[in-house]
């Protein structure tokens, strides 16, 4: 490994869904480490549960970058921007416009949303940022591969893999051939050759977006969901690259049947060296759904709290462990970001703590890296807390900036208040508890809470 410090720096291990082990990380070129996740698909605002793994798979690419060096890490995270959803909302919301127009129109609007959010979060901008109606050439590639190689078939201007064509197919998701079935026969198609089978392309219906089809089929069509990813990590990583990252709930079948598409159409034996899954979220102990009204969007999250609060309170919870997102915990998570820095110096070393670095690298093991930080807070370790907050994206000016608006507002100036206070410790002198009361109820309407202490003197605070 190479790196731009003089630090030495640990061997990074990453938990690989594949093999179900975690493994010492070894790139395919050290010089060209390749790394994709699948993005959102754009048809709405961002909800909590999508920011996990765009938090969690930057804190990797940030760990990647100082391992490797920033010009040596090739980091692609997708937008999909053709989808039922998306046609649905620009045909409800725009129901004057052109489909395509109003297609556009919404798929380019949220995208500029999830970018504003991301940025509040603190995470970095990949290296390629591709859009699946960019690259349906590659994708229309990548089918008649698969065609002509007997993985895929058309059926009613249809084209499908052909599941029992890969006999290892499964092997990323570990699920028994049972309950692939039983979840594939719930609504079969009767063009289908196996239950199994998934749609590549399909015919779009009238008024639809369409574009010219593959394998010889008359009709405009358009692609099924797994074939972009595969076709935009073959454009812009290759036929086999180092690491895949995405949710727990994508192992199946998306990237299963990623993997599929990829290694048949390129015979290949694996598509991505090294699979991350980042476990589920729920909320206040529930999982997340608008019928249950917990649907919560980070647009919504960031009206009431600072990204950097959002962002720590994600790393709380180690990657692979389902989380639980509440109220107690974002508490929890300013105080605990507002300490550091408190204890962090104005100027910073240029890396993070070696301890810390050493806890991420084992996994992205963030609740032992926050640990580690906490003995940082102490003199010695300032400077290094410093350049760790930097490090994992946090920044002091946006929680300060909260933490003022949040802080209460009082209609008197402390001199006043200071005389206000002499006035009623004279009155209790006096024993006159009536004008004391009276001192103390109006400094409260005033936002001014006083505290009588043990030793006759009397404090005061700003009441929230």
């Amino acid at each position: 490994m190479s790196g731009t410090n003089a630090q030495a720096l640990p061997e990074l291990k990453l938990y690989n869904t594949l093999t179900r082990t975690k493994e010492a990380f070894a790139p395919i070129d050290p010089a060209a480490v390749r790394m994709y996740v699948c993005g959102p698909t754009v048809y709405d605002f961002a909800h909590i549960g999508n920011a996990r793994p765009v938090i969690v798979f930057d804190l990797l690419y940030r760990l990647l970058r100082h391992l490797y060096g920033a010009d040596h890490v090739k980091y692609v995270r997708n937008i999909t921007d053709v989808d039922d959803k998306i046609n649905a909302r620009a045909a409800s919301e725009f129901p004057g416009l052109d489909l395509n127009e109003a297609i556009a129109r919404v798929t380019f609007t949220t995208e500029a949303q999830f970018h504003d959010d991301l940025e509040a979060l603190g995470v970095l901008h990949p290296d390629v940022e591709p859009r699946a109606t960019e690259h349906i050439g590659e994708m229309r590639q990548l089918i008649e591969r698969l065609v002509a190689s007997g993985h895929a078939y058309v059926a009613e201007d249809h084209v499908l893999f052909s599941v029992p064509s890969m006999p290892d197919y499964g092997k990323l998701s570990h699920r028994p051939l049972d309950d692939m079935l039983a979840g594939a026969r719930v609504d079969v198609a009767p063009y289908k050759q196996d239950p199994m089978d998934f749609v590549l392309w399909k015919p779009s219906k009238p008024g639809e977006p369409g574009w010219p089809s593959p394998a010889g089929i008359a009709a405009p069509g358009r692609p099924g969901w797994h074939i972009e990813c595969s076709a935009m990590s073959w454009k812009h990583l290759g036929e086999t690259f180092d690491i895949h990252g995405g949710g727990i709930d994508l192992v199946f079948p998306h990237h299963e049947n990623e993997v599929a598409q990829s290694r048949c159409a390129f015979h290949a034996n694996v598509m991505a060296n090294v699979w991350m899954h980042n476990g589920f979220l729920q909320v206040e102990g529930e999982k997340m759904s608008k019928s249950l009204g917990n649907f919560i969007t980070i647009r919504q999250l960031l009206a009431d709290w600072p990204g950097d609060v959002l962002r720590f309170n994600m790393l709380r919870t180690h990657y692979r462990q389902p989380i639980d997102w509440t109220l107690k915990g974002l508490e929890e998570s300013a105080k605990t970001l507002e300490q550091f820095f408190d204890a962090a110096a104005d100027d910073a070393y240029p890396r993070p703590a070696p301890a810390v670095l050493e806890a991420l690298a084992d996994d992205l093991n963030t609740p032992k890296a926050i640990a580690e930080m906490h003995a940082l807070k102490d003199h010695a370790g300032k400077k290094a807390l410093a350049g760790t907050l930097a490090f994992l994206g946090f920044a002091p000016g946006p929680l300060r900036e909260w933490q003022a608006s949040r802080a209460p507002q009082i209609a008197i100036s402390e001199t006043e208040i200071a005389t206000r206070i002499e006035e009623r410790i004279e009155a209790r002198r006096n024993r006159d508890w009536a004008a004391s009361d009276r001192i103390r109820d109006e400094l409260l309407a005033l936002g001014v809470a006083l505290k009588d202490n043990k030793d006759g003197t009397t404090t005061w605070e700003a009441k929230r």
